[in-house]
């Protein structure tokens, strides 16, 4: 069977009840899907398919049909970065960048539907991605400026979030 991740054509061996994070990893060298809870509960796992974010660890290869699989390595390039990907630099919004591809992909899949710069909807949409290293407030704010896609790499900004304890 062939699949088609980030945008190119790929032929895969694997039986078609081969989880797609299987498949991904293991036998196509992806890597940016991780392998987390393995039960669809951290979201560590996610891709887009067709546009919509679904998690590869519950997703059977062979039930994908024809649908397009985007990973985090499909967004953009380091000299390219998707405006999200640009967002979490900016914000510092990843730690130890195991949940990092996840978010992005939900972050994107969020706002390619019109998805508000309100806290509440992007604490929703991301809801069931799992970070065990920040407070997600940095990805909050990434997500939110991400609308805007106007970043300057070179310096960092502060969260309107984050309160300085004395």
């Amino acid at each position: 069977m062939n699949i088609v991740v980030n945008g190119t054509n790929r032929a895969v061996e694997s039986p078609p009840l081969t989880p797609l994070l299987h498949v991904l990893r293991e036998e196509l060298d992806v890597l940016s899907p991780k392998a987390g809870c393995e039960n669809g509960g951290c979201g560590a796992c996610t891709v887009l398919l067709d546009g919509a974010p679904r998690r590869s660890c519950l997703t059977a290869v062979g039930s994908i049909g024809g649908a397009a699989v985007t990973t985090v390595e499909g967004l953009g390039t380091p000299e390219d970065m998707s405006a999200v990907q640009r967002a979490f630099v900016h914000y510092c919004a990843a730690q130890c960048g195991f949940c990092t591809p996840g978010m992005i992909l939900a972050a994107t899949a969020y706002l390619e539907r019109g998805g508000s710069t309100e806290v509440a909807a992007i604490s929703e949409a991301l809801a069931g991605h799992v970070c065990r290293c920040t407070g997600y407030l940095k990805i909050v704010d990434a997500v939110a400026a991400a609308r805007d896609g106007d970043f300057d790499l070179s310096t960092t900004a502060e969260s309107p979030h984050t309160t300085v304890l004395g």
